[in-house]
């Protein structure tokens, strides 16, 4: 089966790189792919991208070198499934608030004896490999979103779920949940805490801990500070922000 770069980032103790796909679009998949990225997330949840827009990004990603994952819009089994099947391998599932959440998500993600995914790979055995099935449950990597109160209260219990390969935090999400607003790179002390809380609570449960970033910068200092898996923005955020920086400089002549 073919390999998991992140998973491999992981064996050689160092984060994993991942790009960011709000776009729905099969071309900036592919340059996101080739930017030397170790995975490419394609963002189901906030993103303008439906399944149909999925199928062909992944597609895309899978002539790049870089390994594809799908950020899915809830705990539904048959939307990861679907992701799944698709080609895509990792799941990112925001909005998990309990055990029984991250058991959800594991279940739906792992073929039995873990879970009760359904056999139908599709585009997985093309992509994966014609032993896809032997090996997807060691493959596969699933994390789970924390950014709410109820998921911070809950990062034991969520963490302690068997097949749950980590977290990934959502500052903006979790800095509103604690009523400080929505901010990529918080400074309030407490949203700085509780993310520090959750690193190192799965840390403690030897589990892998990830986090989106407004900025390659700031996702270097989380990956030092021992997240292993750093998301440097998102495509239209970095599309916007280039854009802004070369309007000002034809606008300021």
């Amino acid at each position: 089966m073919r390999s998991n770069n992140v998973l491999t980032c992981w064996a050689e103790g160092r984060a994993a790189i991942s790009g960011w796909l709000s776009i729905g679009n099969s071309y900036s998949a592919e340059i996101v792919g080739m930017s030397g990225v170790d995975c490419v997330t394609i963002d189901l949840q906030h993103g303008m991208t439906d399944i149909s827009d999925m199928i062909v990004m992944l597609q895309a990603i899978s002539t790049t070198p870089a390994t594809p994952f799908v950020r899915v819009p809830n705990a539904e089994p048959s939307v990861i499934m679907k992701a799944l099947d698709a080609g895509s391998y990792g799941v990112i599932c925001p909005m998990v608030n309990s055990a029984d959440d991250a058991r959800v998500l594991v279940n739906a993600a792992s073929y039995p004896p873990i879970g009760q995914r359904s056999f139908g790979p599709a585009r997985g055995l093309l992509y994966g490999g014609s032993d896809y099935a032997q090996y997807a449950n060691k493959t596969v990597v699933c994390l789970a979103m924390i950014e709410t109160n109820e998921g911070l209260a809950a990062i034991d219990e969520i963490c302690a779920v068997d097949g749950l390969d980590g977290i990934f935090i959502g500052p903006a999400d979790l800095g509103l949940s604690l009523g400080k607003g929505s901010v990529l790179d918080p400074i309030d002390a407490e949203v700085r805490d509780s993310i520090d809380y959750c690193l190192k609570r799965a840390k403690a449960a030897g589990k892998h801990a990830g986090i989106f970033c407004p900025s390659g910068k700031v996702a270097a200092q989380r990956a030092t500070q021992g997240f292993d898996f750093v998301v440097p923005n998102s495509d239209a955020n970095l599309l916007k922000s280039a854009l802004a920086t070369e309007l000002k400089a034809v606008m300021d002549k």
